[in-house]
């Protein structure tokens, strides 16, 4: 696990700005405190990419400020 976990962000989801994937430090923009703010992201398993425009679970924060994602699941597809 790693040392500055941050649980603070997750169950929250983001639109992915620019691609995450393996070996790669993507963008998701998030709602939060009353705005939306831009976060560097990376994939929670290590291995999926996410394109551009795809919906995202937010899984943790790593401090500073980089998210860890994974797919929104099925239950969760229909809201906007």
């Amino acid at each position: 696990m790693r040392s500055e976990l941050n649980r603070s962000l997750t169950g929250k989801i983001g639109r992915v700005t620019g691609e995450i994937g393996p070996g790669t430090l993507g963008e998701v923009m998030l709602e939060v405190r009353g705005g939306t703010a831009a976060y560097p992201a990376r994939p929670y398993d290590g291995g999926t990419t996410y394109p551009v425009g795809e919906r995202v679970l937010v899984m943790y924060l790593e401090l500073p400020q980089t998210v860890y994602v994974e797919a929104l699941p099925d239950f969760l597809q229909h809201r906007q």
